[in-house]
């Protein structure tokens, strides 16, 4: 989106390049309090680094590169774009319904951003980042809520037309970054159904941050601003997930 359409809304753009409801920001700041040095943080979904790469906030890109805050980053992707990355120590490349490439207890952390409404076998997939998570580890994810109103205009899209509606909607955006997104793993009930509070810890919370779907049109954000303003916490458009492993 051009900044001056977007600092027209939240002026304080100008202070530090980004919003005060900015999610990547709200995301990654809990993340980075959860850190420790001697920690082994996967980065599960890591693709090729696009925010690395093309997040013109200098401040967002410092709060999402953990290499210098953790003793190791490893990627995992079903791409294998994922060996481009630039933030990564390790990198391996998996099918979705294999076992993740990693040993039992061998992570403290796990970050998974936009990738969970991409899941395809939840419970497989939640079974594996439990195996290979240690007790009290985190799992921190960022994904669309399910009964968000960009998940639902994304499931009642037909598929024919979706990447044709979404290159208006968001003209930035880059092909390499666009995947089918199944949102089988993006409600709380579905959360806690995959991560069951016998064995984990629930602290996730629904987010809305600023439009991000409005093809650069003043009128259409500021009509995305008003639904986000008047949508009640149950339907706003993001989950922000942490889930502690119980010890």
């Amino acid at each position: 989106m051009t900044a001056s359409l977007q600092q027209e809304f939240f002026p304080e753009i100008g202070a530090g390049g980004f919003t005060r409801i900015d999610s990547t920001v709200a995301f990654y700041l809990r993340i980075n309090a959860l850190l420790k040095k001697e920690a082994i943080l996967l980065d599960y979904g890591a693709g090729r680094g696009a925010g690395h790469i093309d997040d013109p906030c200098e401040y967002r890109r410092s709060l999402y590169n953990f290499q210098s805050k953790v003793a190791r980053v490893i990627g995992i992707d079903v791409d294998d774009a994922v060996t481009q990355n630039p933030a990564l120590d390790e990198v391996y490349v998996f099918k979705p319904n294999d076992p993740l490439p990693l040993s039992d207890t061998s992570v403290d952390i796990i970050v998974s951003d936009f990738v969970f409404e991409h899941i395809s076998n939840p419970i497989h997939a939640a079974s594996e980042l439990d195996r290979i998570l240690k007790p009290g580890g985190w799992l921190c994810a960022r994904t669309p809520n399910r009964y968000g109103y960009i998940a639902l205009s994304n499931l009642l899209v037909p598929e024919a037309i979706r990447k044709r509606v979404l290159k208006i909607l968001q003209p930035s955006r880059k092909d390499e970054d666009v995947f089918p997104a199944l949102y089988l793993l993006n409600s709380f009930s579905a959360l806690l159904k995959c991560f069951p509070s016998d064995r984990f810890e629930h602290f996730s919370y629904s987010w809305d941050s600023e439009p991000g779907y409005h093809a650069n049109n003043t009128i259409l954000y500021r009509l995305m601003e008003i639904i986000r303003y008047v949508t009640p916490s149950s339907f706003r458009s993001t989950l922000l997930v942490f889930i502690k492993k119980r010890a």
